[in-house]
């Protein structure tokens, strides 16, 4: 069983002078935008609870101001909240000494920014080298590390060049070698590939999830771009004026959206594409049709039943074993009707 490596606790931020005295507001319902019309105060984020499970991928989305980014702050305290706690392996990180503090950002916590971050002073080996060089590791040794992350992120022969010469996609490399270079644990990732070109940008996800598979580190990934929590997400909690408006995996978002609020941003992605047979099957011990895994998509399901001719397929877990069936027809039907509710039973 996963367990939890960090768990979010009843966490606001208010923004202005004497914030706990905008708490009283805050309690009683008032909004957003009249908190910050009729008393002053900017109200950042409301009553946050998410569990972030170890060694997975955990994304938090919205629209721009809808707080994520403040969020992502707050798990390494370079944002105090207002009230509320951040529990790393159960250890509150608002209860942390200056030098506990230090300590667990040089060591547990990395963390890649959308706009870089480099030092344009320094080289390629040398930005890579700058977490190992704080931790106090030895030059050659942090050399020769950071070394094994440039190569990994394919960024071979450019060890010394500086930033300023390299283009936003190999910059980004960099920031995620950087990040990588210090072993740490947890890797905080804000808006990390959002400044990069469409093809660039999928090439970034391709390397996070090829390096995941192996590194298995856990990771808090904040973007703004719905497709993107799609294709990397383990879980995702989306947020909207500070608020958590619905959590779960891909696929229980899609299928059950929350509110209207969900099923505007869900309404334009290739449902075949992301929508898994897993979210629409029935139950079954017994074979009927062509085989195919739990996480096969749709759009691959209905491949698969019109080549063999069938109307309906099995659905079997990574270890061969059948879990549930698939219709032709229950697949056509999730794919053109967003409203559509769960009829299956996802595998787990």
């Amino acid at each position: 069983m996963t367990r939890t490596k960090i768990e979010i606790k009843n966490l606001y931020k208010v923004f202005g002078d004497g914030p706990m005295k905008a708490m009283e507001f805050v309690h009683e319902g008032v909004s957003k935008q009249e908190l910050l019309d009729k008393h002053g105060y900017v109200l950042g984020l409301r009553n946050i609870n998410i569990k972030v499970q170890e060694k997975k991928i955990q994304v938090i989305m919205g629209l721009s101001g809808s707080g994520k980014s403040t969020l992502i702050r707050h798990i390494n305290r370079l944002i105090e909240p207002t009230t509320g706690e951040v529990l790393i392996d159960g250890n509150n990180v608002l209860g942390m000494t200056t030098e506990e503090l230090r300590e667990f950002r040089r060591h547990k916590a990395s963390m890649v920014f959308q706009r870089f971050g480099l030092l344009p002073h320094r080289t390629v080996v040398q930005n890579v080298a700058y977490g190992l060089t704080v931790q106090g590791v030895d030059l050659g040794l942090a050399k020769e590390r950071s070394q094994r992350w440039i190569d990994r992120v394919g960024l071979a022969g450019f060890e010394e060049h500086f930033p300023a010469q390299l283009s936003g996609g190999m910059q980004q490399r960099v920031g995620l070698a950087r990040a990588l270079a210090t072993d740490a644990e947890i890797l905080l990732m804000d808006e990390a590939f959002s400044a990069l070109d469409p093809l660039i940008r999928t090439d970034m996800q391709n390397i996070l999830l090829g390096l995941q598979e192996e590194l298995h580190k856990t990771i808090v990934f904040i973007t703004h771009d719905l497709d993107e929590a799609l294709r990397i997400g383990d879980k995702i909690s989306i947020l909207r004026d500070g608020e958590v408006v619905q959590q779960g995996d891909p696929q229980s978002i899609i299928m059950k959206p929350a509110d209207n609020y969900i099923s505007d941003f869900i309404k334009d992605i290739n449902r075949g594409r992301v929508l898994e047979v897993r979210s629409i099957m029935k139950k079954a011990s017994k074979s009927s049709g062509p085989k195919m895994n739990f996480n096969t998509s749709l759009e691959e399901a209905i491949q698969l039943l019109a080549s063999h001719g069938r109307d309906t397929g099995t659905v079997v877990s990574d270890k061969g074993e059948t879990i549930g069936r698939i219709s032709m027809e229950s697949a056509i039907a999730a794919i053109a009707r967003p409203d559509r509710s769960n009829q299956g039973v996802p595998y787990k």
